[in-house]
């Protein structure tokens, strides 16, 4: 059977091409008909050029308007900062409030405080996918004492390899690096993170970090040294944390070096062990006091609601002053078993012994017993409580400050970070 639209494509043609003869004329030939056909085919091509010529142009116009418009817009973001930096750059910070019942003070009395322990501003910035810069100020005890804690630039030097260079937390110990009140335990931080690491501990120099696929990270730094006082009539004569120089005009005739080896290959766990020597802990030669290496190790790990965290560090000295006073080796250690029946709630207990420095005015050589919990009812929100009972080394002392008496402590806190 043949397909009916040639016939009835012709008839629609003879009826059009009809009425271009007069009516007087004889019947069109088969000529003058296909002169018709080509004409109106003609004309058909020109329309469609026509259509698709106005498309095109259309197309194009609207091309160029989009066009102008992104050009007014980044040049507006541009002339406000916006996009140039404002996107690109993050603030946050996180502080905590502690209440503290029947610490001693230097009368050796119980006494009950409240303290704005610190409040901290953090500003980072990413200049391009490859560099970026990070920032830490912090206000402790009020605006008391106010710090520069980290202002430093990160490279990446190629993937899985970076370097950074300025202010920066030294890669020592659990709390050093990550010590947002949400992430620990207790009111206060532990003692032996605190007097023997000493956290928060940063300095100023230029660092380099790798990881491996396996969960192997490392990390090795170049900074800025203690300045440890080595008069043994002094406060705080061989003490560590008062040796922190915190970038100040710091003295660096005798520089720092740190490295760590980290793994984290199995889930919930992490194992770490960080190496800190000091050509010389006094920045001061003949003093009695010189070269200092600090060892530390950790393990951290987790499975559902239970947790475990145990720390061990020490401190070896040289120098015929720190010898002779006693405090050429400092150590210390913990255990917190911790337990959330909750999300929003847990429980720990903890145990730390510190053997650090002691002299006739101070005496940072005791063991301590401490439980309590820590309530989330945000993530970024904690409120905490604890009770700790410290009991000093009185052994070989004549006479040490009454502020180092053995105590029972009840404490509260609420901290938050953003």
């Amino acid at each position: 059977m043949k397909h009916p639209f040639p016939s009835l494509m012709m008839a629609g043609l003879l009826a059009y091409a009809v009425p271009a003869f007069p009516e007087t004329s004889s019947a069109p030939t088969i000529e003058q008909l296909w002169q018709v056909i080509q004409a109106q085919q003609a004309e058909i091509d020109a329309l469609k050029k026509q259509q698709a010529e106005t498309k095109k142009t259309a197309a194009d116009a609207g091309e160029k308007a989009e066009a102008a418009v992104v050009a007014v817009e980044e040049s507006t973001m541009r002339s406000s900062g916006a996009g140039s930096w404002a996107d690109k750059t993050t603030i946050g910070g996180y502080g905590e409030l502690h209440y503290n019942n029947g610490i001693k003070n230097d009368e050796g009395d119980d006494y009950d405080e409240i303290d704005l322990h610190r409040f901290v501003l953090t500003l980072s910035h990413e200049f391009n996918d490859r560099t970026r810069f990070f920032s830490e100020v912090e206000f402790e005890h009020d605006g008391e004492e106010v710090e520069v804690e980290q202002a430093y630039v990160e490279f990446d030097l190629k993937d899985k390899l970076q370097a950074r260079g300025g202010v920066f937390l030294l890669p020592v110990g659990i709390i050093n690096e990550t010590h947002e009140p949400t992430t620990f335990y207790g009111v206060e931080r532990n003692d032996v993170e605190s007097i023997i690491i000493p956290a928060t501990w940063w300095a100023g120099g230029a660092g380099i970090n790798g990881y491996f696929d396996n969960g192997i990270s490392w990390d090795l730094a170049v900074t800025e040294g203690l300045k440890m006082d080595a008069d043994p009539t002094s406060d705080n004569a061989f003490r560590v944390r008062s040796g922190r120089q915190k970038t100040a005009e710091a003295v660096a005739n005798d520089l720092a070096y740190t490295g760590r080896l980290k793994y984290t290959g199995i889930p919930g766990l992490e194992v770490a062990a960080s190496i800190n020597y000091q050509t010389d802990a006094s920045q001061e030669g003949g003093d009695g006091l010189d070269e200092g290496t600090l060892y530390e190790a950790h393990a951290i790990y987790q499975q559902g609601p239970f947790a475990l965290r145990a720390l061990y560090a020490q401190w070896d000295f040289d120098g015929s002053a720190v010898k002779a006073n006693g405090n050429d080796e400092q150590s210390g250690w913990y255990i917190e078993p911790s337990y959330k029946p909750w999300d929003k709630l847990g429980l720990y207990a903890r145990y730390e012994d510190v053997d650090a420095e002691r002299n006739e005015d101070r005496n940072d050589r005791f063991d301590q017993w401490e439980i309590g919990a820590n309530y989330w009812p945000l993530e970024d929100v904690v409120l905490k409580v604890d009770y700790r009972s410290r009991n000093y080394d009185h052994t070989s002392i004549t006479t040490v400050s009454p502020e180092y008496s053995d105590f029972d402590a009840f404490d509260l806190g609420i901290g938050y970070q953003f």
